[in-house]
């Protein structure tokens, strides 16, 4: 399994006006063995289908993968080892595995790098340096990041940059 690929069918919202786009992916599969497995179950599942983009921070990344349009978090399976130690940098276009502060808590959540990130590569096995593992990059649609990027944001309930118009993942296709 090298190099699969992965649409994910868009939808963003600007006020009474709804634009579709398409986002493909390449992965990683030799770099990042495991979580391109984890994401394309996540995929395969339906999980991703109905999800949003729900963190939105200009000039850094855009990030989905783990709640529903009503801010609702979705139940995932177990984390994954973090696979940032493997090479891969978080630059500009990329998609990595979002997670909490354990560096080993990546589930389904994701994110896409807006501008070059290296202050998430990894650096060491601690804590400040473990960095967040890329697994891939857009190959094509970079148009439709670009506009995800630049769309108005606001808080909602405990989570900041949260899309003012809801940005949605309709479905997540392999290919």
């Amino acid at each position: 399994m090298s190099n699969p690929q992965v649409e994910l069918h868009v939808t963003i919202n600007v006020a009474e006006t709804a634009t579709q786009g398409v986002i493909t992916l390449e992965l990683d599969a030799v770099n990042a063995p495991k979580s391109t497995e984890n994401f394309l179950n996540y995929v395969n599942s339906g999980f991703y289908n109905g999800t949003i983009f729900h963190r939105v921070i200009k000039n850094f990344m855009i990030q989905g993968g783990g709640f529903a349009a009503d801010m609702k978090q979705k139940d995932t399976q177990a984390p994954i080892e973090n696979e940032a130690k493997n090479g891969l940098k978080n630059d500009k276009y990329t998609i990595a595995m979002a997670r909490t502060s354990d560096p080993h808590s990546a589930t389904a959540q994701f994110f896409i790098n807006t501008v070059d990130n290296g202050f998430l590569n990894h650096t060491a096995p601690t804590g400040q340096g473990w960095g967040y593992a890329v697994f891939g990059k857009v190959v094509k649609g970079e148009e439709v990041v670009d506009a995800i990027k630049k769309v108005r944001t606001t808080r909602k309930g405990f989570h900041d940059d949260v899309p003012f118009d809801a940005v949605v993942i309709d479905k997540a296709v392999a290919l």
